[in-house]
């Protein structure tokens, strides 16, 4: 069957010019675009790579590659703005003066009983105990009710209102708001209980009548209060950080403008009231001491001691967890980031037969960067001197070796990751590579910690070179022979002096821990030496 000249022209016309002739058989997922028979579907992924600007390299490359997808973009844009900004006009705010303690959040505790006619104990000791109960419910009072509803009722209720009417679907409130309902519920009956006993401590006839509030404290404290603080701050970091990718887009801004714009919020932005249970947390202790130090009653001391020891160690457990789970997400980004070259291209001087090359692959290197068992100490970016030029690297100084990168720029990707989902705590450095789509290479082995050797050098040997803020990192073997040497260059002295002293400590560090492992051994009961 012979083909029309229709046909071979059409199949010149793509082979020759496959961009600049049928760009429409590329279809990806833009608006506006219809699928005609015989266009070619491909991936997100490999359409990024198909449309590279490096890969159009006709003369035509510069223009647009889509110019009739543009019309009316502009247009679409202002539209979704103005539906956006007549929806949230749309949005109802409660106000919040309907709570029975609100107008007491602001007064002192004589002011509360002049109103009730209730007279004052003649116990200082007494009277300042009260006082200090009272400063425990005004201040959790205005947390709630200036931080927590401000955060549900204009923040979290406008967003899910907004998403309900189809507009920012994507933003996971979870990510940006963890569990506020629960945190607010619990801060609410908090709140509710404490007024419950001073309502009714000021009704009371008698004047010789307590303050019974060990019951609420105790039931709060040794309950759900810590507990659904602790959950918040877990996510608060990467809330913080999903929060500034959210920032670039012109809908979400437009959303949390309005949001900051309510009277209800004090002026506050939303970075300042979602730190506030972060806040609220640490300041309970300090609370409970505050009481406990004006009481009277050993026994009721002894209860109130009891549960600060409780709240500090929920912190303490907190910021454990805070570490734990920054240390784990870290290195499970870490692992995606660096690359681990094979040994035939990390060093020409071995050669593996392409039909032996699957013997190495077996044993992935990516298991080395296991959270259970190191820490990352240091990092951060030097330049290292070659033979013929200098070489911008990327050092990650474990708790048992360090590691020496070079950073590479993916030109096959566009966009790198995705802000939203990038680890808070990389370095901004580490980021800005991430996010041009970049990576860290192997440039040689991990060196172990008790095979380094750090040393500064004096400008005065490498100055004819143009370096400076110089010093060398050698690895040796279990001989003592030197089989690797970097000479590194940092920015200034001070970061120099810097890199010198963190490798110094870990290699003091890593040396103590290993003789004691080492005299762990020589301790074990007899028969363990026979296995």
């Amino acid at each position: 069957m012979g083909l029309v000249p229709s046909d071979l022209t059409s199949l010149g016309q793509r082979n020759s010019g496959f961009y600049e002739h049928r760009r429409s058989s590329v279809v990806l997922n833009l608006p506006g675009l219809e699928v005609f028979p015989g266009d070619l579907l491909v991936s997100d992924g490999a359409a990024d790579y198909l449309c590279h600007p490096l890969l159009l390299l006709n003369s035509e490359s510069k223009k647009p590659r889509w110019p009739f997808s543009k019309r009316g973009v502009g247009k679409d844009k202002h539209k979704h703005t103005s539906d956006l900004e007549n929806c949230l006009s749309s949005v109802k705010i409660t106000n919040f003066r309907g709570y029975d303690f609100y107008s007491l959040k602001d007064k002192t505790w004589d002011e509360v009983m002049e109103t009730h006619h209730k007279l004052l104990t003649n116990q200082l000791d007494l009277r300042k105990q009260q006082e200090a109960v009272w400063e425990l419910f005004t201040s959790e009072c205005t947390y709630f009710l200036d931080h927590l509803l401000v955060l549900k009722m204009i923040f979290m209720n406008t967003l899910k209102y907004l998403q309900t009417h189809e507009y920012l679907l994507d933003v996971d409130l979870w990510r940006l708001f963890a569990n506020l309902e629960e945190l607010t519920q619990t801060s609410l009956g908090f709140v509710n209980s404490l007024f419950g006993i001073i309502k009714d401590y000021a009704d009371a006839s008698e004047i010789s009548s307590s303050l019974d509030f060990i019951s609420v404290l105790t039931k709060y404290f040794r309950g759900s209060l810590c507990q659904s603080h602790q959950t918040y701050c877990l996510n608060y970091s990467a809330a913080i950080f999903y929060l500034e990718s959210l920032r670039q887009r012109d809908d979400f801004g437009i959303y949390l403008k309005w949001c900051e714009q309510n009277e209800q919020c004090r002026r506050l932005h939303l970075p300042e009231l979602l730190v506030a249970p972060l806040q609220r947390l640490t300041r309970y202790p300090l609370l409970l001491k505050n009481i406990w130090k004006r009481s009277m009653d050993s026994a009721e001391k002894i209860m109130i001691y009891s549960i600060k020891e409780k709240v500090e160690k929920s912190i303490w457990d907190l910021e454990g967890k805070v570490k734990w789970l920054d240390n784990f997400q870290k290195f499970r980004y870490l692992q995606e980031i660096i690359v681990w070259p094979p040994l035939w291209d990390r060093d020409k001087r071995f050669f593996i037969p392409e039909c032996l090359k699957h013997i190495f692959k077996e044993h992935t290197a990516e298991n080395i960067l296991s959270p259970t068992n190191r820490h990352l100490l240091y990092e951060g970016k030097l330049t290292l001197a070659e033979s013929t030029r200098f070489l911008d690297v990327y050092l990650f100084l474990f708790s048992d070796f360090l590691l020496v990168t070079k950073t590479k720029r993916n030109k096959k990707k566009l966009g790198g990751s995705d802000p939203g989902l990038m680890c808070p705590s990389l370095t901004p450095e580490l980021q800005a590579v991430i996010k041009e789509g970049g990576s860290c290479t192997v440039l040689d082995q991990p060196i172990p910690l008790d095979r380094l050797v750090v040393k500064s050098i004096e400008p005065l040997h490498v100055s004819v070179f143009g370096l400076r803020n110089a010093f060398l990192i050698q690895h040796e073997n279990r001989y003592r022979q030197c089989i690797a040497a970097f000479l590194l260059q940092a920015q200034t002295e001070n970061i120099k002096k810097t890199w010198m002293a963190q490798i110094t400590t870990a290699i003091s560090c890593f040396t103590k821990s290993q003789e004691t492992k080492k005299i762990s051994l020589f301790t074990l009961p007899a028969e363990s030496s026979e296995i």
